[in-house]
């Protein structure tokens, strides 16, 4: 996105990039659907980046989620909204809007290098080992590093940047998992007998804070959106305190009330578990959480477990698999156009940043948006008569 910008200014641009292919991580977001970004009212839609909003909001000002509409329109690629306010592409893919960005990168004399790894500086120039693993120097007016974080790191982003820059008396916040699954000791039998089933629309408390989703039982604990808008507070819990407790209402749509009064009602014959299909209108999988925790906490009403179901988190279940990480170079270490205070003409943008926030859109918008706040510094960096 930054070399978009800085090639259509005219700047000669050479992107280094570390895999024998582009935007790995970007054709990995779009494997289910490619979630460009998000409908909602601005005001509404920066508050999912939390802590970091206030920073965030100038840049998504500046580059907007219909500025990222137009341009994805620009590629040739119809946007439009789906019905949770979700912004995706026609076509749905990442691949084709990625096929066409890179023909008019190539077309703006944008010149990729694949298989190169930045490895720091020597001396004022870039170093890098080249795809013959050969050390290259490589002298240039301004530089934009955009390593990502450190989840799914087999698609390239591992987070190795970091002592490069903490060597340099860069501030970097420890890189951790974001929108990731968490561990739960399920019994033995439970984990066999659901694991991959989904929990649809759901209600998850942590701290009096609710999130209404869908979640998927895994055989490490559980995950999926209403968890991973969670993830934040979950990780903070389990940091502070070692485990996280959790509340699970199974029906969200209906009272508690409600519940008890279809519960009473005589089921004869039935099972538990027929009972709570029946009278309770829950899933196998459902019905299974209400009765693994039964055996775990004998003589608790069944009603109750449905619409205040408790679950410990004992753990994230780390980077490797976690959508996005938190963590990353401190806004503190950088001004308005995004460059290293400490290192004049370095320039940082996207998952190095130090900001999260949940799947939904609200992940790419920020990444393009600060990609292209980056670029406009560039600009103004070089406007100055500046270089490295």
């Amino acid at each position: 996105m930054a070399a978009d910008v800085l090639s259509v200014a005219g700047l000669q641009v050479t992107v280094y990039e570390r895999m024998p292919t582009a935007a790995r991580k970007f054709l990995m977001a779009g494997r289910g659907g490619l979630n460009l970004t998000h409908s909602e009212p601005l005001d509404v839609f920066v508050t999912r980046y939390r802590e970091a909003r206030d920073i965030i909001l100038p840049m998504i000002e500046q580059f907007s989620p219909t500025d990222l509409r137009v341009w994805c329109e620009s590629l040739g690629q119809e946007t439009y909204v789906g019905s949770s306010g979700r912004v995706f592409p026609r076509s749905m893919k990442a691949s084709p809007v990625l096929r066409s960005w890179l023909a008019r990168l190539r077309g703006q004399g944008v010149i990729v290098h694949y298989g190169w790894t930045w490895a720091g500086w020597r001396g004022d120039d870039l170093a890098f080992l080249d795809s013959g693993g050969k050390s290259q120097n490589v002298a240039a007016d301004a530089v934009l590093l955009a390593l990502g974080g450190a989840s799914w790191p087999r698609l390239g982003a591992d987070g190795s940047w970091q002592k490069i820059l903490t060597d340099k008396g860069v501030s970097v916040s420890a890189l951790r998992p974001s929108n990731c699954g968490f561990v739960v000791p399920w019994s033995p039998m439970f984990r066999e007998k659901f694991a991959g089933q989904p929990l649809k629309t759901i209600s998850l408390t942590i701290q009096g804070d609710s999130f209404q989703g869908e979640a998927i039982i895994t055989r490490q604990g559980i995950e999926g959106g209403v968890v991973y808008a969670a993830s934040a507070l979950l990780r903070a819990e389990i940091e502070r305190n070692g485990k996280a407790h959790i509340k699970i209402d199974l029906r969200p749509d209906v009272s508690l009330e409600q519940l008890r009064q279809r519960m009473q009602r005589p089921k004869g014959k039935d099972s538990l578990s027929n009972h709570l299909r029946k009278a309770g209108g829950l899933s196998p999988v459902a019905i299974g959480l209400v009765q693994e925790i039964l055996h775990q906490k004998k003589g608790v009403d069944p009603a109750q477990l449905v619409k205040a179901l408790p679950l410990t988190l004992t753990s994230t279940t780390g980077l490797e698999r976690a959508i996005s990480s938190a963590g990353g170079v401190s806004f503190s270490e950088v001004n308005q156009g995004l460059m290293l205070v400490n290192l004049p003409g370095v320039f940082v943008a996207g998952e190095m940043l130090d900001w999260e926030a949940p799947t939904g859109g609200y992940l790419l918008q920020a990444t393009f948006s600060t990609a292209v706040r980056a670029a406009k510094g560039i600009l103004s960096f070089l406007d100055a008569g500046s270089r490295i």
